[in-house]
């Protein structure tokens, strides 16, 4: 498979996982802090941050699992805990993003309305944290194997026949 063919695989199934998670953010966020119909009082309708990191933090979860067994699927993990950490730190370093958002719409602009946080917050800082969190979770987390003949090039001494692995089955040359 060519790789711009697989960064596009990678790419739309990043998306699809995220907008499951997104939609999840979403729903959770404008009910803590608009009510939208199920709750007559929202109660975080003057914590929006506070609302945005929860309904993000629940999205977070469903982000990480879909990421893991799906978007990138076909590439290797390297660290010890799955790379639950690396993944935990990067959406909490990128959800500052559409934080700032939502913060300079809000306090600097004065704009509280339920349209006017969702595009602050969810359309246009959750534009600029994906494309940040694509990157780094492929650059970090989920890592792309190596091709066999590449480490070979490198570590010329790495088998390809498994049965070779063990040096006293070696074949003697």
């Amino acid at each position: 498979m060519s790789p711009l063919r697989r960064l596009a695989g990678e790419a739309l199934r990043f998306l699809g996982v995220g907008l499951v998670a997104t939609i999840v953010a979403l729903i959770i966020f404008n009910v803590l802090v608009h009510g939208v119909g199920v709750m007559d009082d929202a109660p975080l309708a003057d914590s929006p941050v506070l609302a945005y990191v929860i309904g993000n933090g629940i999205g977070m979860a469903i982000s990480y699992h879909g990421s893991r067994s799906w978007a990138f699927k076909e590439r290797e993990v390297v660290h010890a805990d799955g790379g639950a950490t690396a993944f935990v730190v990067i959406n909490l370093a990128t959800m500052t993003i559409p934080i700032a958002c939502l913060w300079f719409s809000r306090d600097v602009l004065g704009l509280d309305d339920p349209i006017s946080d969702n595009i602050s917050a969810n359309v246009i800082g959750l534009v600029l944290s994906m494309l940040a969190r694509f990157y780094l979770f492929r650059r970090v987390v989920f890592l792309r194997p190596e091709p066999e003949e590449a480490v070979r090039a490198v570590r010329p001494e790495v088998p390809t026949d498994p049965s070779t692995s063990d040096p006293a089955r070696r074949p003697s040359s």
